[in-house]
């Protein structure tokens, strides 16, 4: 009786990892290396960009910088009032749309089947990831400053960037929330809970560090902003009193001086601080997120 080859298609061989052809070896490698070369290629320029504002905006960021007011049009002085403003106008933009999202990504995952509803709001959701800043920063001045009189306020930017950061909140609360398992929730049903105790009790906490990542790059895309929030927030120097004030945020106040040429030297160190804000906030929320998977994870 003959045999087959053991080199033969198909042959327990074949089915071996230590005994895989050379050439799916050699093609292996070089996908490996393209891999790696990518992934080099991506933190060499994430160093280099982080590196060149920190080497030359760190030197500017005195405490007079920091605690001061801008004089002569932000060429002398310091940046507190953009600081303010900023946190002021960031920190209003999530109360405003985490909220509004997460309860909508409740009522999609929770509440409601695959539907004409749902695939509206689906789609609504992600026209508006879609949409340019500048439309959201026209809509905000139309609508916001002009219509409802509301004028360049804290509060027309806050509601503008909402806008703005509801889809990104949206699609990653959604996302968190599928991949609770289906489990969870036959039992919570099966002991006698409702429905909406098993979004508030174990749904919603299993699915918090992607929720809070969802918030996080919402936060991202929301602080760095410039036309949106020049168009609802105005570029005021002076400190916010209230949420009916105009204000400049710290994009707002690099672009204005870059652009101008008012001062590069207060430029950079407007953008080192507002990049070493946004890696503190990231690093600090990473931080927490991990901490709480590991707690639940005992």
């Amino acid at each position: 009786m003959s045999h087959a080859p053991s080199n033969a298609p198909g042959s327990a061989s074949d089915r071996v990892p230590g005994s895989a052809p050379r050439r799916i070896r050699r093609e292996g490698g070089i996908m490996v290396a393209i891999v790696k070369a990518a992934a080099a290629i991506t933190i060499v320029i994430l160093v280099l960009v982080i590196g060149y504002i920190l080497v030359r905006g760190v030197p500017v960021m005195t405490p007079a910088f920091l605690l001061g007011s801008p004089e002569k049009m932000g060429r002398e002085g310091g940046i507190f009032p953009s600081i303010v403003g900023t946190v002021v106008l960031t920190a209003l933009s999530v109360v405003i749309a985490a909220p509004l999202g997460i309860g909508t990504a409740v009522f999609l995952t929770e509440y409601t089947r695959e539907g004409t509803f749902s695939r509206i709001v689906r789609f609504g959701t992600e026209s508006l990831a879609g949409i340019p800043s500048i439309i959201f920063g026209l809509f905000g001045f139309l609508f916001f400053v002009i219509q409802l009189g509301m004028g360049w306020s804290i509060l027309s930017g806050s509601l503008t960037l909402a806008a703005m950061m509801l889809p990104t909140i949206v699609r990653t609360s959604e996302e968190a929330l599928r991949a609770v398992p289906d489990p969870y929730r036959e039992i919570s049903f099966a002991l006698g809970g409702s429905r909406w105790q098993t979004v508030i009790s174990l749904i919603l906490p299993s699915a918090m560090p992607g929720i809070v990542t969802g918030v996080i790059l919402a936060i991202g895309r929301a602080i760095g902003e410039t036309a949106a929030v020049i168009f609802t927030a105005g570029s005021s120097l002076g400190l916010p009193k209230s949420v009916f004030d105009p204000v400049r945020t710290l994009p707002v106040h690099f672009f204005l001086l870059a652009r101008e040429g008012i001062s590069m030297r207060n430029a950079y160190g407007t953008a080192a601080t507002l990049l070493i804000a946004v890696l503190l906030v990231n690093f600090a929320a990473y931080y927490v997120m991990n901490r709480v998977s590991a707690r639940r994870a005992r």
